[in-house]
């Protein structure tokens, strides 16, 4: 039987994740879950499921869980701060990590997992773009096995030839292509960006997730996420990995062979498809999802990005050609730039800009290069700072 720890357990892929899990309960085990300030939410998924271990970020929040706890009966242990969440993820019973917290928090707790040894489900794709080859090289050091859980990359690997391995360059892959539904402003006239809402940014059309990730959707920073964290799980170069818009969502990426044959995973757009995937693999179980009608779906278009309408996916490429520490810096620039935009302190067309002014600083600040966590680290705090000063946003 599975031991699953669900690192950000109370986001859209966490409560995913619950729902597949029930669904299993000869196979699956709920252990140890974790929040970062939602102790009512996290309180709820312990009396329901009767994990062992709880972790909250936030030191207060941990100490109001504790006390739901006890005064409920209940004999779940708390761990809080960034150390608890690592301490969780590398819990001794565990023998599965759901990495699914938002952001380049979830960099150390999943990293925490990975040198743990466990089989870690990875949706904290931050954690790839930020620290790159430190992660991969800790990956190939550690008995850790890694399955891809946002959906284009569930998808690759799905399309992948039989023994391929995360980390591994796949034989016989002429090229990648990630689509994208190209979120609710795909057909936006661009002089009316200049007053998009957060409302409007975060009304996906096809998928529902938090508010971090439907923004990073509506600019295409996501896909620009997604290529750079392809690029680190296949380990390909940029040239060989193309993003292809696709409303209808319903292909969630190809694979191109050397042959000219291309291979597609097909799905409705619900997360617990590509999670099911990655808990069951090698082998498949029921994941709750609906089928796709293809008579319904009738048609699938598809068609080139448009860098000039989404400029954060060419800012993405630009970090991942440029390597170093590019792509943590466009990371931290972006979650400043975005947290700005969703608290009204910033336009929807500062997001880009801000992350753009971010990345052109950078090569005048004297980083190190990413060898270490530490030099990771030390770019992320460099980057938020600069973007907040950019901004004229407070910085914590």
């Amino acid at each position: 039987m599975q031991q699953l720890v669900i690192l950000g357990a109370t986001g859209t892929i966490g409560r995913n994740t619950l729902d597949v899990a029930s669904r299993h309960p000869q196979k699956i085990q709920v252990v140890g879950v974790s929040a970062n300030r939602d102790d009512a939410g996290l309180f709820a998924i312990c009396q329901e499921h009767r994990v062992g271990w709880a972790a909250m970020a936030d030191e207060a929040a941990a100490q109001r869980l504790q006390l739901r706890l006890r005064e409920a009966g209940l004999p779940t242990k708390v761990l809080s701060g960034a150390q608890g969440l690592c301490e969780l993820a590398a819990l001794p019973e565990a023998t599965t990590v759901m990495a699914a917290v938002v952001g380049a928090a979830g960099l150390l707790p999943t990293l925490a997992a990975v040198e743990a040894h466990k089989r870690v489900l990875l949706a904290t794709k931050e954690a790839l773009v930020m620290s790159g080859q430190v992660f991969m090289d800790a990956l190939r050091n550690s008995r850790a096995e890694l399955l891809p859980i946002d959906s284009e990359h569930n998808a690759i690997f799905q399309c992948l030839p039989p023994g391929s391995h995360c980390g591994q360059t796949p034989r016989g892959v002429r090229r990648l292509i990630l689509t994208a539904s190209g979120g609710p402003f795909r057909t936006l006239p661009m002089e009316a960006f200049a007053t998009v809402t957060p409302a409007q940014a975060v009304a996906h059309p096809n998928w529902t997730m938090g508010q971090k990730i439907s923004v990073d959707s509506a600019t295409m920073m996501n896909k620009g996420l997604e290529l750079i964290e392809a690029a680190r799980l296949f380990d390909l170069p940029s040239a060989r990995i193309d993003v292809l818009l696709h409303p209808q969502s319903v292909i969630h990426s190809l694979v191109e062979y050397d042959d000219a044959s291309f291979l597609a995973q097909i799905g409705s757009p619900d997360m617990r498809i590509p999670i099911a995937h990655a808990m069951a693999w090698p082998e498949r179980f029921e994941s709750g999802a609906a089928s796709v009608d293809l008579a319904e779906v009738a048609r699938m278009d598809f068609e080139a990005a448009d860098l000039a309408r989404f400029p954060c996916l060419r800012l993405a490429r630009e970090s991942l050609e440029a390597g170093g520490t590019a792509p943590a810096v466009l990371n931290a620039a972006n979650e400043v730039a975005v947290e700005a935009f969703l608290h009204e302190q910033a336009a929807f067309l500062d997001i880009a800009a801000c992350v753009e002014s971010t990345l052109e600083a950078m090569d005048s600040a004297g980083l190190a290069q990413p060898n270490c966590i530490e030099s990771v680290l030390a770019a992320d705090a460099w980057a938020r700072a600069h973007a907040a000063q950019h901004l004229g946003v407070s910085h914590a």
